[in-house]
């Protein structure tokens, strides 16, 4: 199964392009240390309050890149409030993307080739070979917003990094993401690093735009 940090990154790929959907790369961050911190959560690694982020438990959980998180954790001082833990981590998220990158090739799900991006600056690109993976994580996401089965945790969680890295729309169309937006209110705030993560991106991507809109 894979881990939160290779089903975002398999997620944030565009499928015909191989390459990582637009997204400010601030905010790509913030999404994959949410998606690390959550992790550790239901690992019992770290607990979290209305205010804070804790770690409760400092024994590896044998994923080199959770490990590295918790790690980072301990030496920042094992408390925050929890967009600080956020931030603290996201110093990281490039790291964690491409190992998890190198997890979805040797897992066969994504193939490495070295491509050009638009002809001008050579890049790595990442097409996929085996899509059940990310077609299973649309149909898991589908199914708790489309019912009204009570979600597993963990789908709660995936639900929380898409909605903040403004992926639903490649999950539902637009007259389901209508129809469904109160159950996605509904379900975000059963998770607090969820909406930690969603409040920091919202704020990145307002900056950004603030700061296109004074460039013109």
């Amino acid at each position: 199964m894979l881990g939160f940090v290779e089903e975002i990154v398999l997620l944030l790929l565009d499928d015909s392009q191989g390459q990582i959907v637009e997204l400010p790369v601030s905010a790509a961050h913030i999404v994959i240390a949410g998606a690390a911190l959550m992790e550790l959560a239901l690992r019992n690694r770290i607990d979290t309050d209305v205010k804070t982020l804790i770690v409760v438990e400092r024994e590896p959980t044998g994923d080199d890149i959770l490990d590295d998180a918790l790690a980072h954790l301990d030496e920042l001082g094992g408390e925050f409030n929890i967009p600080a833990a956020l931030y603290g981590i996201a110093v990281k998220s490039e790291g964690y993307r491409q190992k998890a990158l190198t997890r979805l090739v040797e897992h066969r799900v994504l193939r490495d080739e070295d491509g050009r991006f638009l002809w001008v600056s050579p890049n790595r690109q990442y097409p996929i070979i085996d899509d059940r993976e990310q077609q299973e994580v649309r149909a898991r996401l589908r199914k708790i917003l489309l019912t009204d089965e009570i979600p597993d945790p963990r789908d709660v969680v995936l639900l929380c990094l898409v909605e903040a890295s403004h992926l639903l729309g490649r999950v539902l169309n637009p007259d389901e993401l209508k129809q469904t937006a109160p159950r996605v209110r509904q379900l975000i705030r059963l998770d607090l690093i969820g909406q930690a993560v969603s409040s920091a991106v919202a704020d990145i991507r307002s900056s950004v735009k603030d700061a296109t809109s004074h460039m013109h």
